[in-house]
This record gives C-alpha cells, sequence and structure tokens, in this order.
C-alpha cells in the first residue's frame, strides 16, 4: 500500500568500506620485481594506473642438434627420433613470457653450429639449445660455444640432465649496437633431462634476467608411499604425483627417456645424494604448478 517497513537499523559506518581500508596512503602496492599476475594487474587499476613501468620480454634464440632428429609428419628413417624437445622448449619458453625465435634443427657440423651461434647473438639475450653439448663424436656445441664465446660451467651432479652447459656467445663487432655478449645454456638431448634441467635452471636465470625478484619455487614436504632402496651419488629430481591419501607416488619408470613420466606426474621429488627412500618417509616435493610458468 505504498509503505516500507525497515527491518534492521543500520549503525554508523555500517556496510561502508572506509578509505584507505584496501590501500593507505604512499604505500607500495607493487613493489620492483613482482610479476604482473592478472590480479596484480587488477591491483593496479584499481588505484588508477594507466600505465606501468615493465621490463621488456627476454628474448631467447633456440636450436636443437643431432641429424637423428625428425620433425612430426615426416618418415621417421632407421634411427631416427622425433623431435619432442623442440615442442616442450618453446612452449616452457611462451609460457614465461619470452619473445622466441625457433631456429630449428641445426646440422650435427661444427661450422653450421657456430653459424647459428653467432646468428642468435647478435639479437637475443639467451641462447638456448637442446643436444650436443655430451661428450661424443658430433657434438659440437660445445666446441663451436668455445670458438665464438667462452664456456663458464659444464656438467652438474644431478639427474637427469648431467650434461649442462652454461656460457656466453660474442655478438660480432661490426654489428653497431650489438657489443657484448648473448647468455648460452646448453641442455641435454634426453627429453627428460631437457625438461627437468629447464625448469630448474633456466626458468629461474630467464626470470632474474626479466626482473622478478623471487625466483625460488615453494617445495612441499609430503610422505613418500614407495620404497625406492637404488640411491645414485648424484642429487635425484624423480617425477611422482599426489595421490588421494596425500602421499606421493612414483613413477615406476625414471629413465630419461620416458617423457611420459612428465604428462603422468604433478611434480618432481628433489632427492638428496646416496639416498635411499623408505615408504613413510617425508620427502621435499616441488609441484610442476611452481615449475611451469
Amino acid at each position: 500500500d505504498g509503505e516500507v517497513t525497515f527491518l534492521h537499523t543500520p549503525k554508523a559506518g555500517e556496510w561502508i568500506t572506509a578509505q584507505g581500508a584496501d590501500i593507505k596512503k604512499d604505500s607500495v602496492i607493487l613493489p620492483v620485481g613482482t610479476r604482473l599476475s592478472p590480479a596484480a594487474l587488477g591491483l593496479a587499476a584499481s588505484v588508477g594506473c594507466a600505465t606501468l613501468t615493465v621490463t621488456r620480454r627476454v628474448k631467447v634464440a633456440v636450436f636443437f642438434t643431432g641429424d637423428e632428429l625428425t620433425m612430426p609428419g615426416e618418415p621417421l628413417k632407421p634411427g631416427s627420433i622425433y623431435n619432442s624437445n623442440r615442442f616442450t622448449l618453446t612452449g616452457l619458453l611462451r609460457n614465461l613470457g619470452c619473445d622466441v625465435t625457433d631456429y630449428g634443427i641445426v646440422p650435427d657440423q661444427l661450422d653450421a653450429t657456430r653459424a647459428t651461434l653467432r646468428e642468435a647473438a647478435a639479437q637475443h639475450d639467451l641462447i638456448l639449445t637442446s643436444g650436443g653439448v655430451s661428450v661424443g663424436e658430433e657434438d659440437h656445441v660445445r666446441p663451436a660455444v668455445e670458438a665464438e664465446g667462452h664456456i663458464g660451467m659444464w656438467q652438474i651432479a644431478m639427474k637427469p640432465g648431467k650434461p649442462l652447459a652454461f656460457g656466453a656467445v660474442r655478438r660480432g663487432a661490426k654489428e653497431a649496437g650489438q657489443a657484448g655478449e648473448a647468455f648460452f645454456i646448453g641442455l641435454p638431448g634426453n627429453p627428460v633431462s631437457s625438461f627437468v634441467t629447464f625448469l630448474l635452471f633456466v626458468r629461474p636465470f630467464l626470470l632474474r634476467l626479466a626482473g622478478v625478484a623471487h625466483v625460488s619455487p615453494r617445495a612441499l614436504s609430503l610422505r613418500a608411499d614407495f620404497t625406492q632402496t637404488k640411491s645414485d651419488r648424484r642429487n635425484e629430481f624423480l617425477r611422482a604425483r599426489v595421490n588421494p591419501a596425500g602421499g606421493l607416488d612414483l613413477f615406476s619408470n625414471q629413465s630419461s627417456a620416458v617423457l611420459t613420466s612428465t604428462v603422468w606426474g604433478d611434480g618432481i621429488i628433489d632427492n638428496p645424494p646416496n639416498h635411499a627412500i623408505s615408504a613413510g618417509e617425508t620427502v621435499r616435493f616441488i609441484p610442476f604448478t611452481e615449475l611451469l610458468y
């Protein structure tokens, strides 16, 4: 009949968000080194920021060595394998927001490898390779980098992923504005080795180049629901996944060639050297969600 009944008497300040309840005057909401997540972009917009000062995308050149490599869709000759690393690594790089130049498969020749390194160094911050950093007769990446720059580290005591190389490639002196060096990281050719070493070494390196302050992944202390009596003298990174009971199951085949383990698992166990794992033991587990972005 045109009348309103109020069932609640409001109190002073009720249902009112006070000025400064979220952000106080002169506070810093996005410190230097913060990655701009969707939430961070929304926070910047909430205080009226139309623009932000950011670091440019890291420019990465990537190529793959091995005359045995074949692209999917092409006939697979005897002794050949499909180049799975090309898709894994370029996908990981794009996940991290890099500008990627894919030079494809480079022949197992020293001159061809050196030429690709020179071209890649001119316009990129990092050159990333897969394969060719071991000790085989056709492993030309290391001597090529040493001829065009220098190797600062070669081989690391981890499994999978021992043949990991780090160094730099000189930029051509004739190219104006291109003095200095491009960083170089050479990953192993085995697919799991390449995948794991990227997550543990390339990811934090790229984030640092991009200006990110905190790059260490958060690890969880979880129960091992398996027994592994065999240990290794190297630091092992075992593919595992969380089971419904909250413990960890181990993938049955930990070979560095078994890429299935990286899809089946949802993280890696950081197992110290010379350490056998007993069922019920607490282990250090790093989820892939902490490593892929």
